[in-house]
């Protein structure tokens, strides 16, 4: 009987004391697990607010302030629990532009040549406070982290303006950091003085998202603020001129042809409704308004002045505008723990952006891990390598994935979620192995390690109703030239950047050069793979030989050498099939379109193309002799 009393004292004291326990976050293996406390929605704490930044963008003499959402367990209420946060921006989440008629730039006419004006429709805001997404919640709150969402600036309820890769959009992201790390001010109304603060974060934040969701992480790193500790950029713009132009040419992003980047500017404009004070308003005109919505603000300032005067869709060159909006030269002070993910054939926001940010970052010292699929736009990494890397950097569990290998390739034959590992990428092990090319190109040429003394020149016939598909199926075409490798006996591995130096001359000042790394024969199954056909694309032009900042018109029939990488790329072309190099000029998926006919002559003693190649030469050699 003692004893039975004894053990009902120890098992209430036991129930006492676990109800004591307080929620907690809990790791397993590296990774933070789903805690019951915070799994339940209703009991989440939503609301919102917004935070003050240093810059004031849209001409009310204000301090700018970015609208914000949280979402966070009760616990930090009630138990006074702090905990790190995933924070997400976006200049989407209150809704974007119709796509009308007229909303891009029309791209039939010669380079250099001068377009009609567009349509400039109107957002029209959505959404409902205090929620401004409900995106990744369900994903991380459930393992102990707070979730913050906030519209970029000029969008949603976000004051300033949207200057689509401005130094505002940094800026602003940063803000919300500070905030977040009790460094800012935070206003429960977008012009009120009531102050909130973020007494439930640690100070340590995790940004992520895709596209230009995912370009903002980077953008918040560049600035080097204190408090963000890890980012993972999935498909994320890096550079705007990369991203509408290449190596000189005005190049639409894939699927969105005559896009620049004023057309994405009116795209995201969802703020700016209220109305101010006009600064020009002139009394006795009656044209003239003594009021203007901030939003006709933001167009004549940002849309119709710098964008206008900036992005130069004459000559496509790099100038002061484009480099503003490059995050590569503005990555010195970055120091967040990198996790970058991207598609090989993401032909929108191509692979270039993830690369050669990645690249810097290693070189930095910044601790940095690449994701690579074989797929289009979009696509995080699996969920356990998101999950280990906000655990070590915003926990501090040491669960050693900083010892984890920095390259995951998804095989293409393999799920998203069962990625190869690689020491780095590009492969360590691949090699350089130049090629050249044999007369035959209207028909099929040869693509050979050996150096042909032909002194051959072939040529080929602009003409954009032709698209890079159909010529490069066709068994003869004077409408590109096409060399190839021999039938492969053994599978070949590429990793890294191909690139192509090209001797050329053209029949007209200006004109489009495309450039296709294809595997023959051609896929035509309508379930073909995305890897079975396209290997990599480069496009170029041929006005920027010598400067990507100051183009010069080509004379008539002279030939000029020009050298431009193509996008990276890590495919295993299998035995079976062919490597063909295709030429041609205009691109009907991705170039102005100019009038059919003009001539480009291609000089095959001095034009080379270089491929990274898996066991180099040697591995060549064994797959082709």
């Amino acid at each position: 009987m003692k004893k039975l009393f004894i053990s009902l004292i120890a098992f209430a004291f036991a129930i006492t004391i676990s109800a004591q326990e307080k929620a907690k976050p809990v790791f397993k293996n590296g990774e933070a697990q789903v805690v019951e406390a915070f799994n339940n929605p209703n009991n989440w704490i939503r609301h919102d607010l917004w935070v003050e930044t240093t810059f004031d963008t849209d001409g009310d003499d204000k301090l700018d302030r970015m609208h914000v959402s949280v979402t966070r367990p009760k616990q930090t209420k009630t138990e006074g629990l702090k905990l790190p946060v995933i924070y997400v921006s976006s200049p989407y989440f209150a809704g974007v532009a119709p796509n009308v008629k007229g909303l891009f730039w029309d791209v039939k006419h010669e380079l250099g040549g001068e377009a009609k004006e567009r349509v400039h429709p109107e957002v029209k805001r959505k959404g409902k406070r205090p929620i401004i997404s409900n995106s990744h919640i369900r994903t991380w709150v459930p393992r102990g982290y707070i979730v913050v969402h906030s519209s970029s600036p000029g969008t949603g309820l976000s004051q300033g303006a949207p200057t689509v890769g401005g130094k505002n959009e940094s800026l602003a992201p940063k803000a919300v950091i500070d905030w977040l790390c009790g460094r800012a001010k935070g206003y429960t109304s977008p012009y009120g003085n009531e102050t909130v603060e973020a007494f439930w974060s640690t100070g340590k934040v995790g940004m992520t998202g895709t596209s230009y969701n995912g370009t903002i992480p980077l953008a918040a790193a560049t600035t080097g603020v204190e408090g963000l500790e890890a980012i993972i950029p999935i498909a994320p713009n890096t550079s705007y001129y990369h991203y509408y132009r290449s190596n000189g040419l005005v190049r639409s992003p894939g699927g969105y042809l005559g896009e620049d980047i004023d057309v994405l500017y009116d795209f995201i404009h969802s703020g700016g409704e209220e109305s101010i004070p006009n600064k020009n308003y002139i009394k006795d005109n009656k044209n003239s308004k003594e009021f203007i919505r901030k939003r006709d603000y933001n167009n004549a300032t940002i849309r119709d002045t710098e964008m206008k005067n900036g992005m130069d869709r004459k000559t496509g060159d790099y100038n002061d505008f484009w480099a503003g909006r490059d995050y590569l030269n503005q990555m010195k002070p970055m120091k967040a723990a990198l996790l970058m993910s991207h598609g090989f054939n993401d032909w929108n926001v191509m692979p270039e952006h993830s690369y050669r940010i990645a690249m810097k970052a290693k070189e930095m010292g910044i601790p940095t891990q690449i994701y690579y699929h074989q797929n289009g736009h979009g696509g995080p990494p699996p969920m356990k390598m998101r999950n280990r890397w906000f655990t070590r950097y915003l926990h501090g569990v040491e669960n050693g994935v900083e010892n984890d290998a920095r390259s995951w390739i998804v095989r293409e034959n393999d799920k998203r979620t069962e990625p190869t590992a690689y020491k780095d990428y590009p492969n360590p092990a691949a090699k350089d192995v130049t090629f050249h090319l044999s007369k035959g190109g209207s028909k099929i040429g040869g693509l050979t390690t050996k150096k042909s003394k032909t002194k051959t020149k072939e040529t080929l016939v602009d003409d954009y109703s032709f698209s890079g598909t159909a010529l490069a199926k066709a068994s003869e075409s004077k409408h590109r030239l096409l060399y190839t490798t021999p039938i492969l006996k053994e599978d070949i591995h590429i990793s890294g950047v191909a690139k192509i130096k090209v001797k050329i001359a053209s029949s007209k000042p200006a004109a489009n050069l495309s450039v296709w790394l294809v595997s023959l024969p051609w896929n035509n199954q309508k379930r073909a793979k995305i890897t079975d056909n396209i290997i990599t694309r480069g496009w170029a032009d041929l006005q920027n030989y010598k400067s990507l900042t100051k183009s010069k018109p080509l004379k008539t029939g002279k030939f000029y050498e020009m050298t431009f990488d193509l996008q990276p790329d890590d495919q295993i072309i299998k035995k079976g099939q062919q490597i063909g190099l295709m030429i041609f000029s205009s691109d009907d998926l991705f170039t102005l379109l100019p009038k059919p006919g003009t001539k480009l002559t291609v000089d095959l003693d001095g034009t080379t193309l270089s491929i990274p190649i898996v066991g180099g030469l040697d591995a060549l050699k064994k797959a082709t002799e």
